[in-house]
């Protein structure tokens, strides 16, 4: 059963009735969807102790996915990452059993490089063996060379929307991580019933869709939609 969450776990006004009114705002986002994409671990660190609390405030069955730091995708474009990608491994071990996909968002700027590429992807799978998702926006990661690494390296490509690189049409077997930012305007548009069951219908069985149009609310109401289509509401 796939898991359908939205980045961050804030509660639409407009939707809080669906949750129940007790509780901190991540107990009662848990008690509605089973995952949540940790965004803020992109910008700043955050202490064992945090997600200690994070964890011990969800359903045994809830995951999180975590955002990997910029530091790592964005300052040091996949260069020497091994200490710090280290780091944030140690960083967020306190989540335990309860670790979803780590997810590894590249700048459009950054193309791909075989060389580079792989040395960061060995790195990651030193420190880590659990689910890894690639979320790029330079063309030239549709290329076979890089295809056949994130392939060697077990990772996930993400299928976004909008779809800089990869469209739905590129994969062969049922994407293993979706978000979805918004369209047309990036982090504000909401999706229409139409295509968030085209979503719904694409998805791996232990998939994730995460709903990223949070600037306006609509993740929120997006993501109890396809709940409700997934006969998970």
């Amino acid at each position: 059963m796939p898991i359908i969450a939205t980045a961050a776990w804030s509660i639409p006004k407009a939707v809080a009735h669906r949750f129940p009114e007790e509780g901190t705002v991540l107990s009662r986002y848990a008690a509605v969807f089973r995952g949540v994409e940790i965004n803020s671990t992109f910008y700043r660190h955050h202490r064992p102790s945090t997600y200690a609390r994070w964890a011990g405030s969800v359903p045994d069955d809830f995951r999180f996915a975590v955002k990997i730091p910029r530091e790592i995708t964005h300052g040091r474009r996949l260069r020497d990452i091994g200490a710090p990608f280290q780091h944030f491994i140690g960083e967020i071990s306190p989540l335990g059993e309860k670790t979803g996909p780590l997810l590894c968002q590249l700048p459009p700027s950054l193309a791909f490089h075989a060389g580079e590429a792989e040395r960061a992807f060995a790195a990651m799978r030193q420190a880590h063996a659990g689910p890894l998702a690639v979320e790029v926006r330079h063309r030239s990661w549709a290329s076979e060379p890089a295809l056949t690494l994130l392939r060697r390296y077990a990772l996930d490509r993400v299928l976004a929307s909008p779809a800089p690189v990869w469209q739905a049409d590129d994969f062969s077997e049922p994407p293993r991580y979706v978000r979805l930012h918004g369209t047309p305007q990036m982090y504000y548009s909401s999706y229409g019933d139409e295509e968030i069951a085209a979503f719904a219908r694409l998805l791996a069985d232990d998939g994730w869709c995460v709903f990223d149009n949070t600037a306006s609310g609509a993740a929120g109401e997006n993501a109890l939609a396809m709940l409700e289509l997934c006969g998970q509401g």
